[in-house]
């Protein structure tokens, strides 16, 4: 039987989920319903109570109200109702989860949603969801509903939404739980085809489109991340749920951005999930030469004396200077030592962006050698190997090879299996 989990504050909003709860059952589904609130009662009974969610964040709910602190409250909370949603999901148990809410109830609900495997259905109506909702998506695949008044009530403009809400729910629910990717991750592409993911930007896009033209001749299907921020951090959630293959990371001006300041930064942690993960993985240092910006108008005082270059009317790049890339070197170099799995760096030692191309208006050969150099020392003695190609990095004979060697780290990882 399909099951999905409604997550809420039953005290906030306990009628509305009751209203929900039964308008599911009629839809042919089978209901789960965890209760998130904290201070005052619920208005209708939970299959699991708050206090159960409150000890799933190894807390207890006791200590929560007494603390007063609701910020610190909710944040327990979202804790638990992740711990919760993923138990669920391991028994079995979710085929599907709906939330609504205000502010508080969206943080919750969504931090939970975020934890759960690409592909299980999660939508969220919510009075937020016509803002920017990135702080609540993050890089997961959540649906977010504009609930367009606030959900107070069922009245005559919340009915035909959450009507459709719960529609929506239940069709997504039935036909996951009707789906292989019910049963794990899907780690297999049309066709059966073995997932690869790609890193790229606009000033990598030939060697990369090279690299992935050579990958589909080999049998896997190759998923494409831009290098925006968002591009990376998906990237990143999706090797940690170990959908993957190998992973070919040609691109890595996201950890430009993070070093200097840019706009396009895909956090700390970027370049660090396949190794954790011990996938095979093929690294290169693909527009490293730059860092990303808002328009020109936007440039922060300190970047306006440097090489700067429009991009699009939108973007404005600089360039990297030899002590930034020494450091991004040496940073490079501590993510890939501490990999689990197969790791190679491809140096293509003419260029690492359409910029940096000789005769560029980024060629810097002494802060490319600096990147180098403080790569090739962070790596000495490690288990990565290294390997130089006298080309530019969009060479499409670059992107070959480093596709080859991905295929036959790949080979060789599963013939030791």
């Amino acid at each position: 039987m399909t099951s999905v989990v409604l997550l809420g504050t039953l005290d906030t909003k306990g009628v509305e989920y009751g209203w929900l709860r039964e308008r599911l059952l009629r839809a042919g589904v089978e209901v789960v319903l965890v209760d998130t609130g904290i201070m005052d009662e619920p208005r209708v009974p939970a299959d699991i109570p708050r206090e159960a969610v409150a000890r799933a964040a190894g807390a207890e709910l006791s200590e929560l109200r007494a603390a007063a602190d609701r910020g610190a409250a909710v944040t327990t909370m979202a804790r638990g109702a992740e711990a919760t949603l993923l138990r669920l999901h391991a028994e079995g148990r979710l085929d599907g989860v709906l939330a609504i809410g205000g502010s508080g109830g969206t943080s919750i609900a969504s931090r939970a949603m975020r934890a759960l495997p690409l592909g299980v259905p999660k939508l969220m109506v919510s009075s937020m969801a016509s803002g920017n909702v990135a702080p609540y998506v993050g890089s997961a695949d959540i649906t977010m509903m504009y609930s367009v008044v606030d959900i107070a009530g069922i009245n005559s403009v919340s009915a035909p939404v959450l009507t459709n809400a719960v529609a929506a729910i239940a069709g997504m629910a039935k036909a996951f739980a009707r789906s292989s990717s019910a049963h794990g991750p899907a780690r297999l592409g049309a066709g059966g085809r073995p997932l690869i993911a790609a890193s790229m930007a606009g000033v990598t896009t030939a060697g990369v489109d090279a690299a992935r033209e050579r990958l589909t001749e080999l049998g896997y299907e190759v998923l494409v991340f831009h290098v925006s921020g968002t591009g990376g951090r998906t990237l990143e959630a999706l090797a940690g749920q170990g959908i993957f293959a190998g992973v070919l990371d040609l691109t890595l001006s996201e950890l430009a951005d993070d070093l200097c300041g840019g706009v396009l930064s895909a956090g700390p942690d970027r370049l660090s999930a396949a190794g954790r993960a011990g996938i095979p993985q093929v690294v290169s240092l693909g527009a490293l030469d730059m860092v990303k910006f808002g328009p020109l108008e936007t440039l922060p005082e300190h970047a306006r004396y440097r090489r700067v270059r429009v991009h699009n009317p939108s973007i404005t790049v600089i360039r990297t200077t030899e002590s930034e890339c020494a450091e991004l070197g040496r940073r490079v170099a501590a993510k890939l030592r501490a990999a689990t799995g197969p790791t190679a760096v491809c140096l293509p030692l003419r260029g690492l962006s359409t910029l940096g191309a000789p005769g560029g208006p980024y060629h810097d050969r002494r802060a490319d050698q600096a990147l180098f150099s403080a790569l090739r020392e962070g790596l000495r003695g490690s288990a990565a190997r290294l390997y130089d190609y006298d080309t530019h990095i969009n060479d499409p004979a670059f992107g070959r090879a480093a596709a080859d060697r991905l295929h036959d780290m790949i080979g060789a990882l599963r013939a030791a299996a």
